[in-house]
C-alpha cells in the first residue's frame, strides 16, 4: 500500500512538473495534471491541497537550499575583518556562485520552474529577492570600504537594483536556455 501511495504521488509530481514546464504555473491545468497522472481529482487532493502546494513540492527544497547557501556566503564575507574583506573581495562570492551553478544543474527542472514558470506563486520574485539581499550586503561592504579610507561612489538606488537584477538575470540564462 505504501509503495502504491508513493507511486501515485510520484505520478502527480511528474505530471505537475510536465504541465508547469509546458504552460507555467498560472496557465497549468489541474485537470490536465490529474489526467496525465492517471488519478482522480479527489486522489490529487489527498496529496496536495492546491496547484500551488504541488508547485511548492517541486521547488521549495532546491529554492531553500540555494538561498541558504547564498545568504551564508554573504554572511561569511560580512563577518571577515575589514582588511580581510578588502583582500578577499570576490573569493567567497565566486565560490558560492560556482556552487550555485553546480547545484542548479543538479536540480535543473526545479530551477527552470523557479525561473520560467513561477508567475502567480510565492516564488515569482526569486531574482528580485536575490537582488535585494545583494544590495543589503553590498551596502555593508561599501561601509567597510569607507571605514578603510577607500573611495566609494554613491550610486542611485534604482540603478543599483537594476544592475544587480540584470547580473542575476544574466547568470540564470544558462538554466532558462537549457545550456
Amino acid at each position: 500500500m505504501i509503495e502504491s501511495a508513493q507511486s501515485t504521488q510520484q505520478s502527480i509530481l511528474q505530471a505537475g512538473k510536465k504541465e508547469f514546464l509546458a504552460k507555467g504555473f498560472q496557465a497549468a491545468s489541474l485537470r490536465n495534471i490529474v489526467k496525465e497522472a492517471g488519478v482522480t481529482t479527489g486522489a490529487f487532493y489527498g496529496y496536495y491541497k492546491s496547484k500551488e502546494e504541488l508547485f511548492d513540492a517541486l521547488v521549495a527544497q532546491p529554492y531553500q537550499t540555494m538561498m541558504a547557501q547564498y545568504i551564508k556566503a554573504q554572511q561569511t564575507f560580512a563577518a571577515l575583518p575589514p582588511k580581510e574583506q578588502l583582500l578577499s573581495m570576490g573569493d567567497i562570492s565566486g565560490e558560492c556562485m560556482n556552487w550555485i551553478v553546480e547545484y542548479m544543474y543538479e536540480q535543473q527542472d526545479a530551477f527552470k520552474l523557479l525561473l520560467c514558470c513561477a508567475e502567480g506563486t510565492r516564488y515569482e520574485q526569486f531574482i528580485h529577492q536575490m537582488a535585494e539581499i545583494e544590495v543589503t550586503y553590498t551596502h555593508q561592504f561599501m561601509n567597510v570600504l569607507s571605514q578603510l579610507g577607500q573611495p566609494v561612489r554613491e550610486i542611485d538606488s534604482q540603478l543599483e537594483h537594476i544592475l544587480i537584477s540584470g547580473m542575476f538575470a544574466a547568470f540564470f540564462e544558462i538554466i532558462i536556455h537549457d545550456m
